[in-house]
C-alpha cells in the first residue's frame, strides 16, 4: 500500500525584522504589553517590491533540494495564503511554479486562513494515496503586511509574513506517512477573524471598505482553546496515540496564551510543545511549516519522528494531523 509522506521541510523569513518596539513610534503600544497578551517580540515583513509568490519561491525551492526533485518531478504545486499576489487570479500557485520553473502541471490556491498547512496536507494526501500524483509542493505563505491597518494595534502588532514548504511524496513505508488529518469548519463565525472586501454592483454607487484583517479577539479566543483540544483529542483517540508517543506537538502560533492552554489540556510537556511565535508572529498558513523546520535546522527531528500538529484561523477553520517525519536530517 502506498503512503503520503513529507519528504522534506523548508522556510523563508523575509529579510525586514520588525521588534515590539518599533510599534511604540507609531501606536499607543508597547513592548511590555504586546508581550503580555501574545508571546510575540519580533515579526518579519517582506521587503518593498517582494510578493507572496516571491516568498513561496524561496521556500519551495529549498524544500525541493532538500528532497532531492528537481521541477520536472514536480506533479502540482499548491499554496495556501490569505495574502496573494492578485485577487483570485491567477493563483499564486500559478505564479509560484512559473518562478520555479514547473510549468504544465497543476497548480491552485486554497483558502483555509490559519489552518491551510493543515488543509493542504490533506489535500496531497488524498491526491497521493489515490494514485493521481506521485509528488507535489505544498506551499503555505503569506504577506500579512499587505492586508493590515498598521493604526489598528489589537490587529498589526499580531502577525508576520514568511513561506514554509514541503514536498510530498508517496511511501510503503507507514511509519514515514501522513498518519491522519482531520479537518473542520464553521461559517456561522465568520466575521470574527475575517479581510472584507469592496463589492460593487452596476448602476450604484460604489461603497469602500477596509481590505484589512478584522479579529473579535477574545471570541476567537475562546473558541479556538475549546475547539482545537476536542479535535486534537478525537485524532489521537482514534490513532490509539498516546501524548508520551509524540515526539513534537506543533500548534499554530498565533497566540503564547492559547498555545499553553492547549498544551496543558493535552499534558504535553514543555520539551514536546514546539514555539516560534516569539520570533515570527502569527504568519497564518506558513506558520506550522515554518515552526517545523526550526526543529529540523535545530537537528532534533528525525526520520520517523512522530508529530502532532493543530490550526485554527478565519472561517472559521480548524484541523489536526498526526504526521511522521519521512525525510532526511541535515
Amino acid at each position: 500500500m502506498l503512503y503520503a509522506s513529507m519528504k522534506s521541510i523548508a522556510s523563508y523569513i523575509p529579510p525586514t525584522a520588525i521588534n515590539n518596539t518599533d510599534f511604540e513610534k507609531t501606536l499607543d503600544t508597547s513592548d511590555e504589553w504586546i508581550t503580555k497578551r501574545t508571546g510575540i517580540k519580533t515579526r518579519y515583513f517582506a521587503q518593498y517590491g517582494q510578493q507572496t509568490s516571491d516568498l513561496a519561491y524561496e521556500a519551495g525551492k529549498l524544500a525541493m533540494e532538500r528532497a532531492g526533485v528537481s521541477p520536472k518531478d514536480i506533479d502540482a504545486v499548491i499554496v495556501a495564503t490569505l495574502s496573494p499576489d492578485y485577487l483570485n487570479m491567477p493563483s499564486t500557485a500559478c505564479v509560484t511554479s512559473f518562478k520555479l520553473g514547473i510549468e504544465n502541471k497543476a497548480a491552485f490556491d486554497i483558502a483555509a486562513a490559519c489552518s491551510g498547512f493543515i488543509y493542504l496536507l490533506s489535500i496531497a494526501k488524498s491526491f497521493i494515496e489515490s494514485g493521481t500524483f506521485k509528488q507535489i509542493l505544498i506551499i503555505g505563505v503569506e504577506k500579512l503586511s499587505s492586508v493590515l491597518d498598521f493604526s489598528d494595534r489589537s490587529t498589526c502588532v499580531l502577525f508576520g509574513d514568511g513561506a514554509g514548504a514541503c514536498v510530498i511524496s508517496a511511501t510503503k513505508d507507514k511509519n514515514a506517512s501522513i498518519l491522519d488529518v482531520h479537518l473542520g469548519a464553521n461559517g456561522r463565525y465568520q466575521d470574527f477573524l475575517c479581510v472584507p472586501r469592496t463589492h460593487t454592483y452596476f448602476g450604484q454607487e460604489t461603497q469602500f471598505a477596509d481590505s484589512y484583517v478584522q479579529m473579535k479577539g477574545n471570541e476567537t479566543f475562546k473558541i479556538a482553546v475549546k475547539t482545537l483540544v476536542s479535535d486534537v483529542k478525537d485524532i489521537m483517540e482514534k490513532n490509539n496515540i498516546a501524548p508520551k508517543d509524540v515526539a513534537f506537538f506543533i500548534p499554530h502560533q498565533a497566540n503564547l496564551r492559547i498555545i499553553n492552554a492547549v498544551g496543558e489540556n493535552l499534558h504535553f510537556t514543555e520539551e514536546q510543545i514546539v514555539i516560534s511565535v516569539h520570533k515570527y508572529g502569527n504568519t497564518s498558513a506558513a506558520s506550522i511549516p515554518m515552526a517545523i523546520n526550526d526543529v529540523y535546522e535545530e537537528k532534533k527531528l528525525q526520520y520517523g519522528d512522530l508529530m502532532l500538529l493543530d490550526a485554527f484561523g478565519g472561517g472559521l477553520t480548524w484541523g489536526s494531523a498526526l504526521v511522521y517525519f519521512g525525510g532526511k536530517t541535515l
